[in-house]
């Protein structure tokens, strides 16, 4: 049996138009998959985004520079990144907050379902021991807006330097900026 193309059209109509919420509320708000429900415009949850961190530009060597991408994705309904996202490196009983990075100018980014944008992470590399550098073990990540609703990675890319102070890391965080930009 063939099928015609004006048949192919027809379901392919009939599978979009039943893809579409029809749910009519009126309120403005729509439903994720977890059940939660949120307004558009209002700030991402990171657990509602998908979050990866790297493949990073790893610095080999003390004294060297390192990045690494975070990407986050919008799994959810449309929200709002207003701000620098927030990062601190753990190292057993210390940890260090990562500041903004000189001159990073926040933006306003409205995420819809499937939108994705990244931030980088930059870091000077530390000696293998001493306290001159932090022997960072984990990255918690966190948006603006919400410090205490963190995802935590394995740090792999060696100890990060300290800066003069001997408290604050040698590293930034970066504007977020959109997916191909």
């Amino acid at each position: 049996m063939r099928a015609t193309p004006l048949a192919v059209t027809a379901l392919a109509a009939a599978l979009l138009l039943t893809a579409c919420d029809s749910g009519g509320s009126g309120s403005g708000s729509e439903s994720d998959d977890s059940g939660s429900s949120r307004k558009p415009g209002d700030a991402c949850q990171i657990g509602q985004l998908g979050v990866e961190a790297g493949p990073a530009n790893a610095a080999p060597a003390a004294g060297d520079e390192g990045n690494i991408p975070v990407s986050l994705t919008n799994q959810s309904a449309p929200c709002t990144l207003e701000g620098i996202a927030g990062a601190v490196l753990k190292a057993g009983g210390a940890s260090a907050t990562v500041p903004a990075a000189d001159g990073a100018q926040p933006e306003k980014l409205t995420l819809a379902k499937g939108d994705s944008v990244t931030f980088t992470l930059t870091y000077v590399r530390g000696g293998a021991a001493g306290a001159k550098s932090l022997a960072a073990k984990t990255l918690e990540i966190s948006l603006p807006g919400a410090p205490d609703d963190v995802q935590s990675f394995p740090w792999s890319y060696g100890p990060v330097a300290l800066k003069a102070d001997g408290e604050a890391p040698d590293a930034s965080v970066g504007p977020f900026t959109r997916a191909g930009d």
